[in-house]
């Protein structure tokens, strides 16, 4: 048979066409089944504006028939050439795109974003954060692992007032303690803060204690939890917390074990230090505990450098220790945040 089809007509160039059976294509067309539209294939090598142009319809059902079997690659739907490459290219810069919006553009937006955030989901989002960061201590249920006895929450709470009256906060600050021997504490978005068990028995007195605290209210004030939460998270903590996901997802995971293992930047640290310096002065404690609490981390670190502790994400503590107990020196006259009977509950509070 021949291997072209053999069109003729006066109007055409000589009076006759020719197109090979191999480059003929079927227009798709669901709505017809008792015809069928031809043309050629985007890169045969006949004039071009012809092949974008040049459509044959076929009534007769026997030559539809015949074209069909002479024709295997009838329904074939060709690419032109060099589709492929740009497909791949313009799926390379999607990826791309996509990369640079949540390696580049998402974090370097996260100043801003961190202060656009409402606070109630800040702080909805925050709890589910924390509920997480049980779970990664061994929790099975949420509150399993938080420790509470009257005496101990009424003198957690009397020390928070206490540096709280004189330094108001933006946020409704939300302070517990769970039960597990890191020596450790962090602040997870929206006003919560945990004390983690560990570094309670650490500490040796309430000043030790409240500056800890005050320090963690500075990340808290700054944003510093949420700004992390969102570079760590990406889009996904974004989106959470704009619309209100606070249900544990992926997201709350991430940004949980990130909040356990935060490594805030020095000049976060540096803020946070002077915002706990002035709030302790401001309540009239002495920044000597800040100062005692950073020696007594640096010494457990000899004896035990494998042990997390408080000092693997706050870097600098001698300088910082060094700093603190400078800035005592300029201080009036001080009183412990606690005495000694409220601190023996708060001491005791996980027992």
């Amino acid at each position: 048979h021949s291997e072209f089809l053999r069109l003729s007509h006066p109007e055409l160039p000589n009076g006759l066409l020719r197109w090979p059976l191999k480059d003929l294509r079927a227009l798709a067309d669901q709505a017809r089944t008792d015809q069928i539209v031809l043309s050629l294939r985007a890169d045969t090598a006949i004039d071009s504006a012809l092949i974008e142009e040049a459509r044959l319809t076929v009534y007769d059902p026997q030559l539809i028939a015949d074209i069909r079997m002479l024709c295997p690659e009838l329904g074939k739907r060709d690419l032109p050439e060099g589709s492929g490459r740009k497909i791949v290219t313009r799926i390379g810069m999607a990826v791309g795109a996509i990369v640079l919006m949540i390696f580049v553009i998402l974090p370097a937006m996260a100043n801003t974003l961190a202060y656009i955030i409402p606070i109630k989901r800040e702080v909805a989002y925050g709890k589910a954060v924390v509920r997480q960061m049980e779970r990664f201590f061994g929790g099975s249920t949420a509150g399993e692992l938080v420790c509470s006895t009257p005496e101990g929450d009424a003198a957690l709470a009397k020390m928070v007032a206490r540096l709280t009256e004189a330094s108001p906060t933006d946020y409704e600050l939300n302070v517990s303690v769970m039960r597990h021997e890191m020596v450790n504490a962090f602040a997870a978005p929206g006003g919560q803060i945990v004390f983690v068990e560990g570094l309670i028995e650490q500490a040796t007195s309430p000043d030790e204690m409240a500056a800890v605290l005050a320090h963690e209210i500075g990340h808290v004030e700054s944003r510093d939890a949420t700004r992390g939460a969102l570079r760590a998270a990406g889009s996904a903590g974004l989106l959470s917390m704009l619309f209100g996901d606070f249900a544990g997802g992926t997201a709350a995971v991430v940004i949980a074990e990130y909040t356990l293992n935060a490594s805030y930047t020095r000049e976060a640290e540096a803020e946070a230090d002077t915002f706990a310096h002035n709030m302790l002065e401001a309540a009239n404690v002495s920044t000597v505990g800040m100062a005692d609490f950073f020696g007594s981390l640096n010494g457990l670190a000899d004896e035990m450098p494998d042990l997390p502790i408080y000092l693997s994400s706050h870097p600098d503590t001698q300088e910082r220790a060094d700093v603190a107990t400078e800035f005592a020196k300029g201080q009036g006259t001080t009183t412990p945040v606690l005495d000694d009977v409220e601190w023996s509950a708060l001491k005791s509070i996980c027992d």
